[in-house]
């Protein structure tokens, strides 16, 4: 039985009871959990960086103030965070998007505009953490291979042929296929272009070299010589 995809919450950082009820409301309409924080402490301390969602950041004078955000990435914290401003100001504006914000709301502008921003945000923030965790997948799956597997990967994502890797490595065209083979059930892939999109970047960083400019394993195979050093 596999487990659950947590349910993406709404963190609200405030002292003001009112507007956690309204907050809470809105996120229940969009599906959303809600958790309320009467201070940025202990929102610090104790929010799960692995969480999914977005902050919303009450900045009344008695609640915090934007220094927060400044402390949300040191503390491994990447949700995207929405400041609401009771008192909005050109400036106070200036001082969210510096210190880090996606969005900045008057309160007055809360009902009609924060749904679709939560929408956005969380959306984005749920496809970059799918994005992360493929990525984390395929460098754990890459790490499995042996040297001569990586090196005939190397030479697959530079766009070479299973005659041009048989010459460079001595070997028959037909292995080279079984090498390609074991590569796709390995790394779990079941095309070239999957294979090249999602490792490309990882054979260049075994290389030290910079990544593939867009296209060229698509282009005219390269020579050996000409791709990789002597």
């Amino acid at each position: 039985m596999t487990r659950s995809t947590p349910l993406p919450c709404i963190h609200l950082v405030t002292p003001d009871t009112a507007l956690c009820r309204s907050l809470a409301h809105v996120a229940a309409g969009l599906g959303f959990g809600f958790q309320a924080w009467r201070d940025a402490e202990r929102c610090l301390a104790e929010l799960d960086p692995d969480a999914t969602g977005a902050l919303l950041v009450d900045t009344d004078a008695t609640g915090p103030d934007l220094r927060l955000l400044e402390r949300l990435a040191p503390g491994g914290i990447d949700l995207p965070v929405i400041v609401l401003a009771r008192a909005a100001t050109v400036d106070l504006c200036r001082q969210a998007f510096k210190a880090g914000a996606r969005e900045f709301l008057p309160l007055a502008r809360v009902e009609h505009d924060l749904p679709d921003a939560l929408r956005q945000a969380v959306g984005q923030h749920v496809l970059e953490r799918q994005r992360q965790q493929r990525s984390r997948h395929a460098r754990n799956l890459y790490t499995r291979l042996s040297e001569r597997e990586r090196e005939v990967l190397g030479m697959v994502v530079e766009g070479l042929t299973n005659k041009e890797i048989a010459r460079a490595l001595a070997v028959s065209p037909r292995t080279v296929e079984v090498h390609r083979a074991r590569l796709a059930g390995k790394l779990e892939t079941d095309s070239l272009a999957q294979l090249v999109r999602q490792y490309a970047g990882l054979v260049d960083e075994d290389d030290g070299r910079p990544g593939l400019v867009c296209g060229q394993a698509w282009g005219a195979p390269l020579t050996v010589a000409a791709q990789r050093p002597a």
